[in-house]
């Protein structure tokens, strides 16, 4: 059973905004810690962002 907020209504996962990875162009939902940046955010994973500061030539083939 998922969580629920204190009036008992829930947010499902399919209704939060969603953006495209820059690096691996995979699809990620927005996440509470992301809050405040959600604009910024361009990443869907710490593997990407580091791989995306490195450059184009270090990313490998498109999944």
């Amino acid at each position: 059973m998922g969580r629920k907020h204190v009036n008992d209504v829930g947010t499902r996962k399919a209704d939060l905004p969603q953006k495209i990875c820059v690096v691996c162009g995979r699809s990620f939902a927005w996440r509470r810690k992301w809050a405040r940046d959600w604009d910024q955010v361009k990443f869907c994973s710490d593997r990407c962002r580091i791989s995306g500061l490195r450059g184009p030539a270090s990313t490998g083939p498109a999944r």
